[in-house]
């Protein structure tokens, strides 16, 4: 029998072909880091490439069209069971000719290896959990590239609290896993239209986590607090060393409180961020009434016989004790105001070594207390204050006033929490004690500035300042009580399902009924007439995803590689992100709904 040429060519690249697949030119591997997971536990999942030499794999983010990614998902997930932050190896660079000769590309090489957090609902029932892994690859050499290959791993976790039953697997492997991909994927910044991005390294995030600390004393959650210890600081300010030493103690407290919250999130598993502390309604309703207590002291109301601890925590005793948690309650106030860049900070140091963790947080604690302690070792800066008399004492009231209304606050959202059903809204009703102690505060200035003085400057300046106050506390009111003008869709997984499904751009509005951020954006920005009307045009599906006690908004707001809020999110109809930032104007927002949808 006679062979013809095209024959025998065509044997010959069918044998080929064969040789290669034979010599599986990537192998891919999925190992858990543990055996099982109890209720409410963690485990890593780690999915390597192994690559053979002389060939290289895509990058997951790829730099060129002619790139396709490197994926790896979990696929049919079971009820309870959470996929969440994943880190990518890091690339390599390699030879390819694209068409222009041979050029240098980063690729994965070797033994690359991709590690998922998986998270299991602490009311998960104990058993066996099903689950796929599908990865897509693209393997090439420095010339050509074989056939995108989709693979489906079957995986089954299980789900015990037989503590003995679970142990460790392949620790030298999952040495490797950090949290985070790796240092030269860049962090981006936003504030308020004006973005940049670096490259993460340790001085730069700490002097950015500084600043963002700096930046917390001029939020509204800390604002009230600060008259009343400058005040405290300036009746000592003729007595340098010993307002040196309070004020350093009072240093001490701020930083220590932002180091115990690096401790918690370096060593308690499934502690993630600050944030974690206001998911407790019961953290809430303790923390409000220490504030309201502490306003009340400012009033001299502490005459009855109280307990002891009572008077411990009346902010106008110049005592180490009272310094030191003035400083911790100081802190604790500003955690539902995330500054800018001390966000984004945070949520990098979250995902690395304890050691780098506890540095980000210190250095947040550093910046914040700053401030009070230049305040005494500098103390010719509070001379021109108030130090007795009338003055001093309707300054501080007035304080106590807004702290009180800090108080309510917080009383308001814990206690709302506690009775709504997630994901249905809570109770806005605790708006009016808030803004009527702020509204009290501003009667409180107008008419006691004209009690205690003739002269007609401090009469209008803080007779002005009195009357705003007021004014804007009950315009407030009533804008934060009313329905929102924007027709939310309160999440669940079903739902945003169902909406990726009939093509719509998703608008996703991260917030929590204890971030007064979220709410300041809120009422500002997608509150205003020219941003609502485009979030409620029918081809956009706008979600309101409260992380308030909802755990399925909290599993949303880690797969999208986020620890704080606020937090906004635009998609287009294909699930591509086209606007994410955390703090942003109306502009941005429009601008990114137009360019999701082109032509709507």
């Amino acid at each position: 029998m006679r062979l013809s040429l095209t024959s025998v060519i065509t044997a010959c690249l069918f044998t080929l072909l064969a040789a290669r697949a034979h010599a599986q030119t990537v192998t891919v591997t999925p190992t858990a880091s543990h055996t099982g997971a109890a209720p409410g536990g963690q485990l890593i999942l780690a999915v390597t490439f192994d690559i053979a030499p002389g060939y290289h794999i895509q990058p997951n983010q790829p730099h060129t069209d002619w790139q396709i990614p490197t994926t790896v998902e979990l696929i049919d997930l079971p009820e309870g069971i959470y996929a969440g932050d994943i880190q990518w190896p890091p690339l390599h660079p390699a030879l390819y000719d694209a068409g222009n000769g041979p050029e240098p590309f980063d690729f994965f090489i070797g033994k690359a290896t991709v590690f998922i957090k998986l998270s299991v609902s602490a009311d998960t029932p104990h058993g066996q959990y099903p689950f796929t892994i599908k990865t897509l690859h693209q393997a090439c050499d420095d010339v050509t590239c074989e056939l995108p290959e989709t693979i489906h791993h079957p995986f089954t976790l299980l789900v015990t609290a037989d503590a003995a039953s679970i142990t460790t697997a392949n620790t030298e492997l999952f040495e490797q896993y950090t949290g985070v991909s790796p240092d030269d994927q860049p962090l981006r910044f936003n504030l308020f239209g004006w973005s940049w991005q670096i490259t993460p390294s340790l001085g730069a995030l700490l002097a950015i986590a500084a600043l963002g600390g700096f930046l917390l004393n001029f939020t509204p959650c800390v604002l009230p607090m600060i008259p009343i210890k400058v005040l405290g600081f300036s009746k000592t300010a003729e007595h340098k060393r010993g307002a040196v030493f309070l004020g350093g103690v009072m240093s001490l407290g701020v930083v220590a409180f932002w180091l115990g919250i690096g401790v918690a999130i370096s060593m308690v598993t499934g502690f993630d961020a600050v944030n974690e502390l206001f998911q407790y309604t019961e953290f809430n309703i303790i923390v409000g009434l220490l504030i309201v207590l502490m306003g009340l002291g400012v009033f001299g109301l502490f005459t009855a016989r109280l307990p002891q601890w009572v008077y411990r925590i009346n902010p106008t005793q110049d005592t180490i004790h009272g310094s030191f948690g003035f400083g911790i309650m100081t802190a604790v106030l500003s955690t539902p105001c995330t500054a800018p860049f001390m966000g984004t900070a945070a949520a990098w140091a979250a995902k690395q070594t304890p050691a780098v963790t506890l540095a980000v947080f210190a250095a947040i604690g550093l910046g914040m207390a700053l401030p009070y302690f230049l305040l005494t070792v500098f103390p010719k800066l509070l001379e021109r204050l108030p130090r007795t008399g009338p003055a001093s004492e309707l300054i501080k009231r007035v304080m106590g006033l807004l702290m009180i209304a800090a108080g309510c606050y917080f009383l308001g959202t814990g206690i709302s929490s506690e009775l709504s059903t997630p994901p249905d809204p809570a109770s806005k009703l605790y708006w009016l004690p808030v803004f009527g102690f702020i509204a009290a505060a501003g009667v409180y200035l107008a008419t006691n500035t004209f009690k205690i003085t003739r002269r007609p400057v401090p009469r209008v300046v803080f007779g002005v300042l009195g009357t705003v106050t007021f004014v804007v506390a009950v315009t407030l009111t009533n804008a934060f009580i009313k329905p929102s003008p924007v027709n939310w869709i309160y999440y669940t997984p079903e739902r945003l399902a169902q909406a990726r499904d009939e093509g719509k751009t998703i608008v996703l509005d991260f917030t929590a009924d204890w971030c007064l951020n979220c709410h300041a954006l809120e009422h500002a920005i997608l509150n205003h007439s020219s941003v609502y009307t485009q979030l409620n045009a029918d081809h956009v599906a706008p979600f309101k995803v409260d992380i308030t006690r909802y755990e399925p908004a909290q599993q949303l707001l880690s797969e999208v590689g986020s620890a704080t809020i606020p937090l906004f999110i635009i998609e287009d109809p294909a699930g591509n992100s086209v606007f994410r930032a955390d703090n942003y104007t109306r502009r941005q927002v429009i601008d990114a709904l137009q360019s999701a949808t082109p032509g709507s």
